[in-house]
């Protein structure tokens, strides 16, 4: 009673033992481990070209593996259901029959969570795999989610803020450190601040100090 379908058909296969029973107060059961379906997974020759690491389980709700996560809360499952996102979102977009002047659509929108490193997701594009429009979009898309004041989990962060974890994204190639530049040069940063951010998030900034030095 009280108990889904889904839930029950989970509880099959837990082993029932006559009462009374110890039972602790924390454990990893079968039912807490939810299998990811064959619809949700692909093969490494798949057709988008998506390189990621596919959790075995969709979700696993095992109390004591969500209390060791070593870094942060998420658990490996919890991180690939965020970031599966941008896979969803390329599956749907590369359906549909844009027009020639927008056949570069699924690209843009897909390719903002990949890094010039090669180490992002979902195809683990580098630098030379992006087009350079592509590559804006990944800055445009960190400084809007970083400014931005409507996320209920986060406080939006103030033009200095955002611009020096840029320069370090930057540093460390996650972004394209010219097209950064160039964001700072033409003061990308203060047309948009200008228009979308609250005044007290608008402090003084000099571009040059976030400058990156790009070998000549």
């Amino acid at each position: 009673m009280g108990v889904s379908h889904e839930e029950l058909s989970r509880l099959e296969n837990r082993e029932e033992r006559p009462v009374p029973v110890e039972e602790p107060l924390l454990a990893d059961r079968i039912e807490h481990q939810i299998k990811r379906p064959a619809s949700e997974r692909f093969d490494a020759d798949n057709p988008w070209g998506f390189k990621m690491d596919v959790p075995e389980l969709l979700y696993n709700r095992g109390e004591i593996h969500n209390l060791t996560v070593r870094r942060g809360t998420l658990t490996e499952e919890d991180r690939y259901k965020i970031n599966e996102h941008i896979v969803q979102t390329i599956k749907m977009l590369e359906r549909l029959p844009f027009p020639k002047h927008l056949s570069t659509v699924p690209e843009l929108a897909g390719g903002h969570h990949e890094k010039m490193d090669g180490t992002g997701y979902p195809k683990r594009l580098s630098k030379e795999d992006m087009s350079p429009v592509a590559r804006m979009m990944a800055i445009a898309d960190i400084f809007e989610a970083l400014t931005a004041v409507d996320r209920p989990y986060k406080k939006g962060k103030t033009l200095s803020e955002a611009l020096k974890i840029m320069g370090f994204m930057a540093k460390e190639s996650h972004v394209d450190p010219e097209l950064f530049n160039l964001f700072l040069t033409e003061r990308i940063y203060e047309a948009y601040a200008n228009k979308f951010l609250q005044p007290e998030q608008i402090d003084a900034v000099d571009p040059d100090d976030f400058r990156i030095v790009t070998p000549s």
